[in-house]
């Protein structure tokens, strides 16, 4: 326990609250509170408890790892297997895409449940954008996204801006280098979106994920529906603290270049509100009726007013497998 009660004190983000949880847990474990946990795992899942309620930060985590290295250095780059691994958990994990679809109306959906390795998933982002250049409105759904790398959050947010146009999206400040990096779009993406977005959050909705609802919000790029977020905004490395238990500390805080704050505690709140299992449906319908009023041509008009009452009534259109006459 005093590997991690040091450890706790030269790398979480707020020095006095790491100072305070430290000494906490450090006097626990000496009066036996941890006896109780007869194994690594009930071990790690009491302290990962402990350190949430105690610093009212949810991005620590404690898990039990035989296999885990910590890294000995800030720059000490992955070895190739290293990166070929990291490669194929990404391939399995479809990039983080979930879902890429056409729904009724031509409005296109994504389905984000993370943001990996930026060098990995960032051409498939492009490519699902580009599946869905066609279309005139786009649904992000970020309801079951967990987060990830900022950097790939800041490559995504670069395909809806123009081209050309560079956007300041989120500081990451850190404690134990004492630096801050900036996140900015990309003006070398050149597949971009400029139709209505929507973004879809729900409590679940958290860290990386949140910040990419956060960065549209904030720069004005798309409508959030769904519900607020899981309000975690400090990014986490791991560290060994002996007998295989591995701590995810927060050491770093989000600073947002326009509100100058972030979403830690607090969550993202969205500009429609509703429960999450509603937000689909809702902006769905938001955006058909919106393609309705700007839309004069009769045949198009009529197809849209069908669309839309289909979704206001939760159904969709069952295909047709009979030959056509």
């Amino acid at each position: 326990m005093q590997t991690l009660a040091t450890k706790l004190k030269a790398n979480y983000v707020l020095p006095d609250v790491a100072q305070r949880v430290a000494a906490t847990i450090v006097k626990k474990n000496a009066d036996g509170g941890y006896a109780m946990a007869t194994s690594a795992q009930a071990f790690s899942a009491a302290l990962s408890q402990d350190l949430r309620e105690l610093s009212k930060d949810k991005h620590f985590r404690a898990v039990h790892d035989e296999r885990f290295r910590e890294r000995s250095g800030e720059n000490e780059v992955p070895d190739r297997a290293e990166m070929e691994a990291q490669r194929d958990r990404t391939a399995q994990l479809g990039y983080g895409i979930e879902k890429v679809e056409r729904l009724a109306g031509n409005v296109g959906y994504i389905e984000l449940r993370g943001f990996g390795p930026t060098e990995f998933v960032g051409p498939a982002y492009t490519a699902a954008l580009s599946l869905l250049s066609g279309t005139d409105a786009l649904i992000l759904d970020l309801r079951r996204n967990g987060g990830g790398r900022p950097a790939s959050v800041a490559y995504l947010m670069s395909h809806f801006f123009p081209l050309g146009d560079e956007r300041h999206l989120n500081d990451i400040y850190d404690r134990p280098t004492n630096t801050t990096q900036q996140y900015w779009t990309s003006t070398a993406i050149t597949q971009r979106y400029d139709k209505p977005v929507y973004v879809l959050t729900s409590a679940r909705t958290f860290s990386g994920g949140e910040e990419c609802a956060y960065d549209f919000q904030t720069q004005k790029r798309a409508t959030l529906v769904g519900e607020t977020t899981g309000g975690g905004a400090n990014p986490v490395s791991p560290f060994a603290v002996g007998h295989g238990i591995v701590v995810a500390i927060p050491r770093g805080q989000a600073i947002n270049p326009i509100t100058r704050t972030s979403w830690e505690h607090v969550g993202v709140k969205p500009d429609i509100a509703v429960p999450a299992a509603q937000a689909q449906q809702t902006a769905h319908a938001a955006i058909l009726r919106q393609l309705l009023a700007s839309n004069k041509d009769e045949g198009l008009r009529a197809s849209l007013q069908r669309a839309l009452a289909m979704v206001e009534k939760g159904e969709s259109e069952a295909p047709v497998y009979t030959l056509r006459q």
